[in-house]
C-alpha cells in the first residue's frame, strides 16, 4: 500500500511502457533488417521467416525461465516443477505469437513501401 501513497506506480508504467517500445523497435527493425537482406539474395520466402525470425526470442525467454527455476527457485516435487513450465509455456508461446506479429507486419510495411517504388516500365 506504500507504493500507491508514493505515486511511485506511476513511475512503473511508464517504465513498463518504454520497455514495451524499445521491444517493439528492435523487434521491428531485426525483422526487417534480416528481411532485407534475404531481398537482396533474391529469396522471396519472407513471410515465415520474418514472423520466426522474431518470436524465436520467445526461445530464449523459455531456456531463461528454465535456468531460473533451477537456480533461483526453490521448488520441491514434480507437481510444482510442471506447473512453473506449463504457465511459463503458456506465456513464451504469446510472447512468440507478439514478437513474431509485430516482426511479420514491420516486414509487410517494408516491402510494401520499397516495392511501391519500384517503376515498371
Amino acid at each position: 500500500m506504500w507504493m500507491f501513497r508514493s505515486h511511485q506506480i506511476y513511475y512503473m508504467f511508464g517504465f513498463l511502457f518504454l520497455v514495451f517500445a524499445i521491444l517493439v523497435v528492435t523487434c521491428s527493425e531485426t525483422a526487417i533488417l534480416l528481411c532485407y537482406f534475404h531481398l537482396c539474395g533474391e529469396d522471396y520466402h519472407w513471410w515465415w521467416r520474418s514472423f520466426l525470425t522474431t518470436g524465436s526470442t520467445a526461445l530464449y525467454l523459455f531456456l531463461y525461465s528454465v535456468y531460473y527455476m533451477h537456480t533461483q527457485l526453490s521448488l520441491e516435487g514434480t507437481a510444482s516443477h510442471m506447473l512453473f513450465l506449463g504457465y511459463m509455456f503458456i506465456i513464451v508461446l504469446l510472447f512468440f505469437l507478439f514478437t513474431g506479429t509485430i516482426g511479420f507486419f514491420a516486414c509487410f510495411w517494408f516491402v510494401r513501401k520499397i516495392y511501391a517504388v519500384v517503376k515498371i516500365d
